[in-house]
């Protein structure tokens, strides 16, 4: 039975093991490639469960590879937001992979390794407690959706991944001068070390760790769609595939995870010559990336087009909550997180559905005549709807609720307020008229609708499952994320988990056997 601690290396390795194996058999057998993908992924889903659970007492676990002591070697972390992102991204993984069993995943070579190798990057950048990782595993999770975007082929995913290749290593390239530039003046790139060392730098150092700072919040903010960088993803997110786009939701999160991590760790209230490098920037970029993401919404003329800016208009949301730097606003934008994120998957994977459906017109908010019964994917849409706009009962409401009591107590009530809710507004006006005019003010034609199979109607069924059911949950969740908010901003416990990790006994002295024989 393995011990506690190796569980922690599990959502990397398990990926990992299963994207190499999936390699070998994918071309000889489809049925077999998919069976070992989702029993591969809903393994993920139960150990994330489980860290999650051993999370929420509090403790910090750190995890030294190689055995070596923090920082001479490299070290994973598990807090209550990395296992909070563990869960959501098997949670998410599961419902695309469940989709694309219905034939997405036939569509070209290698669909089911590309899938489980972007699963270890994702996982590995929530885990990991070195800087110089999180870029690689960066690298790892974009080299993967670079093969995912472009299958199945096609002129618009070919176009569209020019440009989301060309801007992420453009910014792959300033992560890397960024942490040149910050081993060059501390000689350390595990973050809690880099965190230490960074409060006690002299302001002789000032200017290069400002600039490193800056350039990682530029990097991080392409991941995460923040104003003006990013103008990449309506189009990428909307040429992609269902599952693909679906498993893409969780991608612009690292870029938010990355910014919750980074700067409240190293440079956050403690950061010394570069404490709260983002304060300035932040908050007014989300607002603008928020008023932009709500007329991108409402000047949507295809449903895929409206979903990409919604996931926009989320990333603002939650990068303002960040932004506003209260322990409050923190805990509002994890809990924000989780049904923006679900809500995202699940209209990516419904608007295939309504595309399949409406083959004539396709997903256009223009009209067109559907082909089969509609009642249930206009229900599945509603509760996707309602929870996108931030409205009563759902999970989004409570959020957005959330982060406007933390903001009254911020230094920009009024722009918040106005912004969140005037936003908020485009966003019910912009899915109540795709609503409509999807599922309304359209008539049933004669032609037969081709057959959709029950696992993709499935899958979009278990996310907005998972979105009725958030509501149910939401006291449990508002304390763990606020819990969690509390963990980020007390970065003692964070340093000294990590720092002070001793490494394993050794299972058999190699010198004393020597000696003895």
């Amino acid at each position: 039975m393995m011990s506690w601690p190796h569980w922690i290396i599990v959502p990397i390795v398990l990926p990992l093991l299963a994207g190499g194996l999936l390699l070998l058999i994918e071309q000889r057998s489809l049925a077999l490639a998919r069976a070992v993908s989702l029993l591969s992924t809903l393994a993920l889903l139960a150990v994330a469960a489980g860290l999650m659970a051993h999370a929420a007492g509090g403790r910090i676990e750190a995890y030294l590879l190689g055995n070596w002591q923090a920082p001479f070697g490299i070290a994973l972390a598990l807090d209550r937001l990395s296992a909070l992102m563990l869960v959501l991204t098997a949670l998410v993984a599961l419902a695309a992979l469940l989709y694309a069993r219905g034939g997405t995943d036939a569509r070209g070579p290698h669909f089911h390794a590309l899938f489980q190798i972007q699963l270890m990057g994702l996982n590995g950048a929530f885990l990991t407690a070195d800087l110089f990782n999180l870029f690689v595993f960066f690298e790892v999770l974009l080299i993967a959706s670079y093969g995912l975007l472009l299958h199945g082929a096609g002129a618009a995913r070919l176009r569209a991944s020019v440009h989301y290749v060309t801007f992420n290593l453009t910014g792959s390239a300033l992560f890397l001068i960024a942490v040149a530039l910050l081993y060059g003046v501390t000689g350390t790139l595990n973050m809690a070390d880099l965190a230490e060392r960074i409060e006690w730098a002299g302001p002789q150092s000032a200017a290069l760790i400002q600039a490193a700072g800056l350039l990682l919040l530029v990097v991080f903010c392409v991941k995460a769609a923040l104003l003006p960088l990013y103008f990449w993803l309506p189009d990428t997110y909307a040429a992609a595939t269902a599952p693909v786009a679906a498993l893409f939701a969780i991608m612009t999160k690292v870029g938010v995870y990355a910014i919750a991590r980074i700067y409240t760790l190293i440079f956050g209230d403690s950061g010394g010559v570069a404490a709260d490098l983002a304060q300035p920037w932040l908050p007014w970029l989300a607002l603008g990336t928020l008023l932009l993401a709500a007329i991108g919404v409402l000047a949507a003329v295809q449903l895929r087009g409206l979903i990409a800016y919604l996931v926009v208009a989320s990333a603002g949301t939650l990068l303002l909550a960040l932004g506003l730097g209260t322990e409050q606003t923190l805990a509002a934008a994890l809990f924000y997180m989780v049904p923006s994120t679900l809500m995202a998957a699940a209209l990516f994977l419904l608007g295939h559905l309504v595309h399949l459906r409406r083959n004539d017109a396709g997903d256009s908010l223009l009209g067109g005549q559907w082909h089969g019964p509609r009642e249930r994917l206009g229900v599945l849409f509603f509760i996707c709807a309602v929870s996108a706009a931030g409205m009563p009962p759902l999970a989004g409401f409570l959020g957005k609720a959330q982060l406007l009591q933390g903001a009254a107590q911020s230094a920009m009530p009024v722009a918040t307020f106005t912004v969140v809710l005037l936003s908020s507004l485009a966003l019910v006006l912009a899915l109540a008229r795709a609503g409509s005019s999807l599922f309304w003010r359209t008539e049933v034609g004669a032609q037969t609708a081709a057959a959709v199979p029950r696992t993709q109607t499935a899958a979009v069924a278990l996310l907005a499952a998972g979105l009725v059911a958030l509501p149910v949950v939401a006291g449990p969740l508002a304390t763990y994320t606020s819990d969690a908010a509390a963990q980020l901003l007390e970065r003692r416990q964070y340093l000294d988990a990590v720092l002070h990790k001793a490494p394993a006994a050794p299972a058999w002295n190699v010198r004393e056997g020597m000696v003895k024989e």
